[in-house]
């Protein structure tokens, strides 16, 4: 079973403390999109800011999400 929006929310905020997140689904029940605000991510490319949220996706990026529409910023932005 999927995890819901406010479960991938939560994996976030606690892989990334202090980020801002803001998840949805778009289609069906594994297709979402999410927003994630972090300081952690200054000085990071985008590539290194969407690693460290699949990072605190974990497995739920392998197996349970089957797609994911992401975009990151820093505060500043």
């Amino acid at each position: 079973m999927p995890p819901t929006p406010e479960e991938i929310a939560e994996l976030v905020r606690l892989g990334i403390p202090g980020a801002q997140v803001n998840v949805r689904l778009y289609s069906g029940d594994d297709h979402f999109e999410m927003e994630v605000v972090a300081g952690a991510f200054a000085g990071k490319s985008r590539i290194a800011q969407h690693q460290m949220v699949y990072a605190a996706l974990g497995e739920h990026m392998k197996a349970a999400i089957h797609a994911l529409a992401l975009k990151t910023s820093t505060p500043k932005e």
